[in-house]
């Protein structure tokens, strides 16, 4: 591991991390998801933190009752990320039962509107702990039920609208989870006969330009 103190920021201008270092709350939650992300929630340690930023573990105390507050912190992160990006898209107005799905594919493309790396470190946090796991199993639930509501939109009975629901929540989590050596390209050619599979019907050539124009600003070699 490099020396080199390390920020993960939204704003890389703001403070320069130069001489008398002030870090921000969103200093702290964001080097901690990248450490979730890449190496585990057991390894979210105040000290391993503050020394990766090269702080004093103090300033913590500014912003944290607790390492649990942290990791609350990041939870709730997750939820406003995931759960709330893919809902959004679940919702958002769509012609046709194939532009909403086309909307929520958006999530696949897009880390700001569903973060996959960070879905699946809650995934693994929730195998060891009984509470993640509790509130991964509301989250999921929720997903569903607005991938659910958004077929009935489309006039699919309520077992078929569940059912597909399903087959979309799990097929993209599992496509993602699988770490497959595919490039984008080729996943994205594949976009109209998922949508088929996924809907019964065939979209718009102007639906999948769209989408392509989308993806491709995300999706790089």
């Amino acid at each position: 591991m490099s020396d080199k103190p390390i920020l993960h920021r939204d704003n890389p201008d703001a403070t320069p991390l130069i001489g008398n270092v002030k870090v921000t709350r969103a200093d702290w939650l964001n080097v901690a998801m990248d450490v979730l992300i890449t190496d585990g929630v057991e390894q979210v340690k105040v000290l391993a933190l503050a020394e990766r930023m090269g702080v004093s573990r103090s300033s913590f105390y500014w912003y944290f009752k607790s390492r649990q507050d942290l990791l609350d912190a990041l939870l709730t992160m997750w939820e406003q990320t995931n759960t709330t990006g893919m809902i959004g898209q679940a919702e958002a107005a769509a012609e046709t039962i194939t532009a909403a799905v086309l909307n929520v594919f958006r999530c696949t493309a897009n880390p700001q509107l569903f973060n996959t790396a960070l879905d699946f470190a809650v995934r693994d946090w929730a195998r060891r702990s009984g509470h993640v796991r509790n509130i991964l199993d509301m989250s999921d639930g929720r997903r569903i039920d607005a991938l659910t509501a958004m077929f009935l939109r489309y006039n699919y009975a309520e077992r078929e609208a569940l059912t597909r629901a399903k087959v979309l929540y799990y097929m993209q989590l599992g496509y993602d989870m699988a770490g497959l050596n595919e490039h984008y390209d080729q996943r994205l050619s594949m976009t109209d006969a998922y949508l088929e599979v996924f809907t019964g019907q065939a979209a718009s050539p102007a639906e999948l330009a769209e989408f392509a124009s989308y993806a491709k600003q995300y999706w790089r070699p």
